[in-house]
C-alpha cells in the first residue's frame, strides 16, 4: 500500500506501474470466472422457471451469490488417504459422551418421542442415535465452517463439479422448491457441502419425500425444530419398511467352521450352524430372517442383522453406519455395550479422555480443531506430531499410553 506522501517519481513510480500492470493482468481472469458462473446462473434460471419455480423466488435465492464456493469444491475433491479401521469408525461415534447426551435429550424430549413412535412405530433410541451420528445432536448446525448456504453449495456442484453436476442440478431444483414452499427462508437454508440439511441431515429431494411438520406450526422445519427433524427421520424409516416393536440385530458368538452367506432364520442360525446370542440370551422371534455380519472379520464382534438394520441403511447405505446407529441406540436405551469388543492395537480411551488429549495438544500448538472428544484426522495428526517431538514410535493412536505421555510432558 502506498502512502499519499510518497514521491511519484523514480522507484516508487516504477513499483506503482508494475503493480498496475499486474492487477490488470490478473483481474480479468478472476472476473471472467465469476462472469462464467453468473452466466450459468442466468441460464439455469430458465430451467428452474420451466420446473415451476417463480422468477421472484429464484432471484431472491441467488441474490448476493456471484461466485462458486471453493470450500465446497475442496470438500468434493477430497480423497481420504486410507479407510478408517473399523474400531476407529465406531470409537468416534459410539462414545460415552454421545450416550450421555442421548439419554439426557431423551428425558427432555420424551413426550415428542412418544408421539413420534405412536405415529411411525420407530424406536426413539434409533432416532436419537441417528441425530447424534448425523449432527452431534445439532452441534454442527452452529458451525459456520461446516454449514453453508445450500443454494450456493448446490449451484457450485452443478456448475463446477462434472462428477456431481447432475446431482447438483437435481438437488438445487429441490432446494428452490423448499424455499418456494415457505418451510424455511433463504437465510436459514443451510447445509453441508453436499446439501445435507438440518439436525438429521436430509438432502433436498429426501426432505421433499419425507419431511414432517409434527409440531404443528405449519412448517416442516428440520433446522430449528428438533421434533420435526426426528419425525422426518422416523418418516423415512417407516416408509422404507421399519418393523414396529422389533430390534435391528443381535450380537452373537460364532463357531470356528465356515458359515453360509445370505439370510436364514434365527432358529436355523442357532440350531444348524451353532450361532448363539451372547450372554446365553434367546431370540424372541426365532423365525425372523437374519444375515450374519462380521464388520472386523472373525476376530471382531459378530452380528445377526434383521430387517430393521437394512432399513437403517436406506438412511446411509453403509454397514458401518447402520451398525453404529444400532449400537449407539442400544446404549442410549440402557444397554451395556458389546460383549466382544473391537480389537485395537492400543489401550483405548473414552471421549472424555480424548477431550483431555485435545486440550493438551492444543496448548502445545499441535491441534487446532474442536475439543469434541472425537479422535478424527486432526487429533491423530497432532498425536503423531507429539510422538515425533518426544522421540517415541509414531502411531497416532488415541491411547492411554499417549495420554500418559501428554500428562508427563505438559
Amino acid at each position: 500500500m502506498f502512502s499519499p506522501l510518497a514521491p511519484r517519481g523514480g522507484i516508487a513510480a516504477l513499483c506503482a506501474s508494475l503493480l498496475l500492470c499486474l492487477s490488470s493482468l490478473f483481474a480479468p481472469a478472476a472476473a471472467a470466472d465469476d462472469e462464467d458462473f453468473l452466466k450459468w446462473v442466468r441460464e439455469f434460471r430458465k430451467t428452474a422457471i420451466a420446473e415451476g419455480i417463480s422468477p421472484e423466488i429464484y432471484d431472491r435465492a441467488f441474490e448476493g451469490i456471484t461466485s462458486p464456493d471453493q470450500w465446497v469444491l475442496d470438500k468434493a475433491s477430497y480423497q481420504p488417504e486410507f479407510k478408517a479401521p473399523v474400531w476407529q469408525y465406531f470409537d468416534n461415534r459410539v462414545t460415552e459422551g454421545a450416550v450421555k447426551r442421548g439419554r439426557a435429550r431423551k428425558k427432555e424430549l420424551q413426550p415428542w418421542l412418544d408421539r413420534i413412535e405412536r405415529r411411525f412405530g420407530v424406536n426413539p433410541n434409533i432416532l436419537l442415535a441417528i441425530w447424534s451420528v448425523e449432527s452431534s445432536y445439532g452441534a454442527i448446525l452452529e458451525s459456520d465452517t461446516v454449514m453453508r448456504n445450500v443454494i450456493r453449495s448446490l449451484a457450485t456442484l452443478a456448475y463446477a463439479d462434472p462428477r456431481r453436476a447432475k446431482f447438483g442440478r437435481q438437488q438445487l431444483l429441490a432446494a428452490l422448491e423448499i424455499l418456494q414452499s415457505g418451510d424455511i427462508d433463504k437465510s436459514h437454508l443451510t447445509g453441508s457441502w453436499a446439501g445435507a440439511m438440518g439436525h438429521t441431515q436430509f438432502i433436498p429431494t429426501s426432505y421433499q419425500a419425507y419431511a414432517v411438520d409434527i409440531d404443528g406450526d405449519g412448517r416442516r422445519d428440520i433446522w430449528n425444530s428438533v421434533p420435526d427433524a426426528l419425525a422426518t427421520a422416523a418418516s423415512l424409516l417407516s416408509k422404507n419398511g421399519w418393523r414396529r416393536g422389533e430390534t435391528w440385530g443381535y450380537e452373537v458368538t460364532i463357531p470356528e467352521r465356515k458359515l453360509p452367506a445370505g439370510e436364514l432364520t434365527l432358529a436355523e442360525w442357532r440350531d444348524k450352524w451353532g450361532v448363539k446370542r451372547v450372554g446365553g440370551k434367546s431370540f424372541p422371534r426365532p423365525n425372523d430372517m437374519a444375515e450374519l455380519k462380521l464388520p472386523a472379520g472373525r476376530n471382531g464382534p459378530a452380528f445377526l442383522m434383521l430387517k430393521n438394520f437394512f432399513v437403517i441403511k436406506r438412511y446411509n447405505n453403509s454397514d458401518r453406519y447402520a451398525t453404529a446407529v444400532g449400537l449407539l441406540a442400544d446404549r442410549i436405551g440402557g444397554g451395556s455395550g458389546l460383549v466382544h469388543d473391537w480389537e485395537r492395537p492400543f489401550t483405548p480411551v473414552d471421549s472424555g479422555q480424548v477431550e483431555e488429549m485435545q486440550k493438551i495438544l492444543k496448548s502445545k500448538g499441535l491441534y487446532k480443531g474442536a475439543i469434541d472428544g472425537k479422535a478424527g484426522s486432526g487429533t491423530r495428526g497432532a498425536i503423531r506430531e507429539f510422538e515425533k517431538r518426544i522421540g517415541v514410535e509414531v502411531q497416532g493412536y488415541p491411547s492411554e499410553e499417549v495420554l500418559d505421555q501428554l500428562r508427563r510432558h505438559r
